[in-house]
């Protein structure tokens, strides 16, 4: 019966739980999916990390390249994130050329990376407008179950904490670019923005961490980045209704506590692989 109204009539369905302040996976509202992370996914990248979110399943390789510096900015490497929704992932999506979820997706990843001052740019020159680092990000959704965009934050952020970058001197006789690939160093992270993700139903109830259904019956979608330091670093909201400032405020705060527990937990994967070894 439950599921015949659930096929029938899903938002009354969804409704029918969140009057109970609950919802129909048996969580709270402002309850997220356990949260799970492995570093190291991929051999033959620089920096990988694989992580899931309930059923959403995204892994992210870093790849990183010699290049000169862009023109204007020739004292700077640079990163260049993309995010890849394949039709394994979902239903939902096509082959072909990037759809707009993921376009959006690899643009707000982008804008998370500038505001939020994850890495100093200037770290990844080698010889000013001759040389420097380009980290190519691809972020892959293996699994796609709601909440792309906190999924893709987290694994970025482990891929980037676990890359190793060659030690690279210029030659002065030559002025070609040597490369030790024997002496690596980890990336110096700066901050930890982490997001969170909410929906909005009826234009008035707030939940955390969406399920795709979730996402698809909602009023409007919000997501919050917050750094450790409690700074806000990024909001995006695709259209929807509006949200007044107490229930924005109400979000930034559980933003707030969201960066602590995945915090917690990426220093706490990494430490254990630097164990293991």
């Amino acid at each position: 019966m439950a599921a015949g109204f659930k096929t029938a009539e899903p938002l009354e369905y969804h409704r029918s739980f969140l009057k109970e302040n609950c919802r129909s996976d048996g969580r709270e509202l402002g309850e997220f999916r356990p949260t799970t992370l492995n570093i190291s996914s991929i051999s033959t990248a620089d920096g990988s990390a694989l992580v899931k979110i309930g059923n959403t399943t995204v892994i992210c390789g870093i790849k990183a390249e010699l290049t000169m510096p862009p023109s204007d900015a020739p004292n700077k490497g640079y990163m260049v994130p993309n995010v890849d929704l394949p039709p394994l992932c979902s239903s939902k999506f096509r082959p072909g050329p990037p759809g707009e979820q993921a376009q959006a997706a690899s643009q707000f990843i982008a804008d998370v990376i500038e505001s939020s001052d994850l890495i100093n740019m200037e770290e990844l020159c080698i010889e000013k407008s001759k040389l420097c680092w380009v980290l190519y990000c691809d972020i892959m959704c293996l699994d796609y179950d709601g909440n792309l965009l906190d999924a893709c934050i987290i694994v970025l952020l482990a891929a980037l904490k676990n890359a190793q970058l060659s030690e690279v001197t210029i030659n002065k006789e030559t002025d070609l670019a040597e490369v030790d690939i024997q002496k690596k160093k980890p990336l110096k992270i700066n901050r930890l923005p982490v997001g969170s993700s909410f929906a909005v139903f009826d234009d008035s109830i707030i939940i955390v961490d969406p399920t795709a259904e979730e996402e698809s019956l909602s009023t409007a979608l919000l997501t919050v980045v917050t750094d450790e330091e409690d700074r806000l670093c990024a909001v995006h909201k695709p259209g929807g209704t509006s949200l007044s400032g107490e229930k924005l405020q109400h979000c930034i705060n559980r933003a707030i506590t969201r960066n602590k527990e995945i915090s917690k937990l990426v220093g706490k994967v990494i430490e254990s692989t630097k164990t293991a070894k």
